[in-house]
């Protein structure tokens, strides 16, 4: 391989064979592993276990990385003015690609006002209990009750009106884009 130019065809492979030894690390057969790619022609490189181990940790470390990210990023519901909790009881990919739909409990406390916020997809609301006053930007202020229910359009400020006197609960249904926060103030 030193210099001459081959085809990846013409590169005999080699196998690389792990097997765990008892102490949760790996050994590996094959005390090189060549071949790279480098632009448009393929280059002999050579890798010792300890490189080819340091690249496959952080390669797994990178990885894991991203799916946590792009998890947390859906599951975690969105920073709680104090006394509003939110319980994520159900979460499916879909309707759509690129979209993700929650179902969501939400629990405001007695003379807490929720902050003014948006959502970048639909959210359907069903009072179970208590109550407080809704602005939603673009619609008349309403006041809900147990068994009232409304949608919010996509990035459509709403929130901040006066709260209720009693602890409210609602059951939410968020129909949302996917790697975006679930709320965020406005």
């Amino acid at each position: 391989m030193g210099g001459e130019n081959r085809s990846i065809s013409e590169i005999p492979v080699q196998t690389l064979t792990l097997q765990p030894n008892g102490e949760r690390t790996y050994d590996l057969h094959e005390e090189n592993l060549a071949v790279t790619n480098l632009g448009t022609e393929w280059e002999g490189v050579m890798l010792t276990r300890r490189e080819f181990a340091g690249i496959v940790s952080c390669a797994i470390c990178g990885i894991t990385e991203l799916v946590a990210a792009q998890a947390s990023a859906q599951t975690a519901p969105p920073a709680a003015t104090a006394g509003v909790t939110r319980k994520i009881l159900s979460q499916t990919d879909g309707p759509a690609p690129g979209y993700v739909t929650l179902l969501v409990e939400a629990t405001i406390e007695a003379g807490v006002a929720v902050g003014r916020h948006t959502h970048p997809g639909i959210e359907s609301a069903y009072v179970l209990e208590g109550g407080f006053e809704l602005p939603i930007q673009g619609q008349p202020t309403r006041t809900t009750k147990p068994g009232d229910a409304f949608q919010i359009p996509p990035e459509t400020p709403h929130a901040g009106g006066k709260p209720g006197d009693a602890k409210s609960r609602l059951l939410i249904t968020y129909v949302v884009e996917k790697g975006k926060p679930l709320a965020s103030p406005a």
